[in-house]
């Protein structure tokens, strides 16, 4: 399962982003793209499967197994630490 210190997108990625000569929507694309790039490789090591070789479902019961233990043993013991109600 993945170590409770990684951040998704570091200070310092971000920083990168900004710099870059991109549009207010292409930063966006490209954090989203860094951050997603580092939950794939979490989720692969999760389902043991190499990260070009994952399905949409393994991903789709990953983030359903993700959002289980959220419910049943509370936001810190899940990956994803959002509260999905707060971006509904």
């Amino acid at each position: 399962m993945l170590d409770q210190s990684l951040q998704f997108l570091t200070p310092e990625e971000s920083a990168e982003v900004d710099k870059a000569l991109l549009s207010s929507p292409e930063k966006f694309l490209a954090r989203l793209t860094i951050s997603t790039a580092k939950l794939l490789r979490v989720i692969a090591a999760d389902t043991g499967t190499p990260i070009a070789a994952l399905t949409a479902v393994q991903i789709t019961q990953w983030f359903e197994q993700d959002a289980k233990l959220k419910r049943e043993q509370g936001v810190n013991a899940s990956v994803l630490k959002w509260q999905g109600e707060e971006l509904e």
